[in-house]
Formats: C-alpha cells, sequence, structure tokens
C-alpha cells in the first residue's frame, strides 16, 4: 500500500474517533439547556462530559495535524477556500470551551443562563457544520487548475450542503442523548432517554432525505462500497432507536456509536481516492496523489504515529475506565 492511501486511511480513522467521541459531547451540549429544568441538573448534564471533554477534541486537533503534514496541498485549498466556515467553526468550540470553564465562576444564575445557551450554541454550530463541510468535499466545490478555491462562502451552504449537516446534527443529538441515559442520574437519563426516542426518529427521518436527495443528484454514497457502508449506517441508527425505545440503552449507545462511525466512513469510502471534488472540471480534484507530501515525510510520520498513537488510545482508555460509573446525587453538590 502507498503510503499516501495509508495516511488517507488514518486520517479517515482520525475523524471517526473525533465524530465519535466529540459527538455525544456534542449532543450533550445541546441538549443541557433543553432537558436540566434547573441549575443542578444542567450542573449535572454538563458533568457528565467533564472529565473527557476536551481529551475528545484532541482527536480533531491530530486529524488536522495529519491532513497538514500528509496532504499539505489539501490541507491549503481546504483552509483557504473553507476560511469563513471554519472560523465560525473555530469561534464556536472556543465559546463552548470557555462556557463550560466560565460556568460555575459566580454564583449567579444569570451568570449560569448566559454560559449555558453559549454552551447549546457552541455545540449546535460545530454539530451542524461539520456535515457540511462533509458534504461539501463529496458534492465539489469550485476549484481551479491551481488547486485554488475560487467560490465564495455562499458555494459551501447549497441545501444539499446543509442537509448534510441537518443530518449530522441530528445525530449527534441523538448519539448525546443515547449516552446521557447511561451516565446522568435518575430523572434525568429517563428523560434523556425519552428524548432520544424523538430525536432518533428525527435523525431517520433527515437520513432517508439525504440518501434520496443523493440518489437524484448521483453525488454522493455513489459507490458501491460507500452505498453499502451507508446502508449500515442506516440500519444501525433506526437499530439504536429500537434499542433506546425498549430501554436496552447499552446497546442503544454501542449502535448510535456504530452509526456516527460508519456514516463518517462512507463519507471517505465514497470520497477515495479523491480528498476535495472539483465542479470546474473532475481533473482538477485534489487526490491522495497530488495532495501528499514527499514519500520521506510521510514515512517520517508514519513511524512517528506507530509509535505515539497507541500511547494515546491506552490512555484515553484508561481515563474512560476510571471515569466509567453514572453519577448519582451526591455527584451533584458542588
Amino acid at each position: 500500500m502507498e503510503l499516501s492511501v495509508l495516511w488517507f486511511i488514518l486520517v479517515a480513522i482520525l475523524f471517526v474517533g473525533f465524530f465519535f467521541l466529540e459527538g455525544f459531547d456534542y449532543g450533550v451540549g445541546i441538549l443541557t439547556p433543553l432537558l436540566g429544568r434547573d441549575d443542578t441538573e444542567r450542573r449535572s448534564l454538563l458533568n457528565t462530559i467533564g472529565p473527557v471533554w476536551d481529551g475528545n477534541e484532541v482527536w480533531m486537533i491530530t486529524a488536522g495535524g495529519a491532513m497538514f503534514a500528509a496532504f499539505p496541498n489539501w490541507y491549503a485549498t481546504l483552509f483557504s477556500g473553507f476560511y469563513l466556515a471554519l472560523f465560525l467553526l473555530v469561534a464556536a468550540i472556543i465559546v463552548r470551551g470557555v462556557a463550560i470553564e466560565f460556568r460555575s465562576k459566580q454564583d449567579d444564575p444569570a451568570w449560569r443562563g448566559l454560559w449555558d445557551w453559549l454552551f447549546f450554541a457552541g455545540s449546535l454550530v460545530p454539530a451542524l457544520l461539520w456535515g457540511v463541510a462533509m458534504t461539501d468535499l463529496l458534492a465539489g466545490v469550485p476549484i481551479d487548475a491551481n488547486m485554488n478555491y475560487v467560490g465564495t462562502f455562499w458555494n459551501l451552504v447549497s441545501p444539499y450542503a446543509v442537509l448534510g449537516g441537518l443530518l449530522t446534527l441530528c445525530v449527534f443529538t441523538f448519539h448525546g442523548a443515547v449516552f446521557l441515559t447511561r451516565k446522568a442520574p435518575g430523572a434525568l437519563a429517563e428523560r434523556a432517554r425519552r428524548t432520544a426516542g424523538r430525536v432518533g426518529a428525527l435523525a431517520v427521518a433527515v437520513f432517508v432525505l439525504m440518501i434520496a436527495f443523493s440518489l437524484v443528484k448521483g453525488v454522493i454514497f455513489d459507490k458501491a462500497g460507500a452505498g453499502i457502508v451507508a446502508v449500515a449506517a442506516f440500519l444501525a441508527l433506526i437499530g439504536a432507536v429500537r434499542l433506546v425505545q425498549k430501554g436496552k440503552t447499552g446497546w442503544a449507545f454501542v449502535s448510535s456509536g456504530l452509526a456516527v462511525a460508519t456514516l463518517t466512513l462512507a463519507y471517505f469510502a465514497d470520497l477515495f481516492p479523491r480528498v476535495m471534488v472539483s465542479t470546474l472540471n473532475p481533473a482538477w480534484s485534489l487526490t491522495v496523489y497530488n495532495a501528499s507530501s514527499a514519500p520521506y515525510t510521510l514515512k517520517i510520520m508514519t513511524v512517528t504515529a506507530l509509535v505515539m498513537v497507541p500511547i494515546v488510545l491506552a490512555y484515553q482508555v484508561w481515563t474512560y475506565w476510571v471515569f466509567r460509573k453514572r453519577l448519582t446525587v451526591d455527584d451533584l453538590k458542588y
């Protein structure tokens, strides 16, 4: 296997890990001001991801770093062409992190309410924009022969791309609701379970629209392998909804996580060997071959990844094991 292909697979795996872990983080943030009826309940919802949320975001940083080092042309075209959208994404992520840290700095209901809603916005915007970005990569954007993006911000927010954003928004929110059924205390867990059933049904409906729109446009999930993986994601999502409705929340979380992972894999499987599609001329699309670094650079990166990635994985598994238990009423005292 060529190293450029290997690194495309590794970038895909990093995004799978990021969306699986940060997906339920976003879902918790979106649901916090909606499920929490008072300050204590909202704080308890935040506590469910308190030990892990910042570690989950490391996957995004690692994926971005891997793109920069392994595919500099992809990174340059993506970050210059999607500049405003990525600025909004990063701004939302910053607001989200600040909200988590600042919320309890003052014993004032108005202060905490403000940060709870900023936490909501800082979770909703990335959950939406990630889907828009992934759909744009496949549907294509205006890229010229010199690998330069020549469109505007409005080329990135077509109805089709927005539908892709709504899909990830609904799926992540559902994933977060299922996560809360396993971590939130008492009545909050039951409230999250009922919410998960409703949000899950909405996610299935949006997924059906996405598939129908894709078949009409012939743009996304049109490769046989990618189509099979997309169908697997759809079935996993339906299974998760049914399981959570039956109260089998542990298996429901496994199934919702599988839906997130396979949906992400479907995007990358359909994209390969391209990394960005040009709507001006298919020959001008960026691929794993014309966008990659030199073989020596990829070789050095591969050795480094083989050493460091297992260490990072081991640490994160250990973190989740330590904080694996459900929160109790006593944990809410602060």
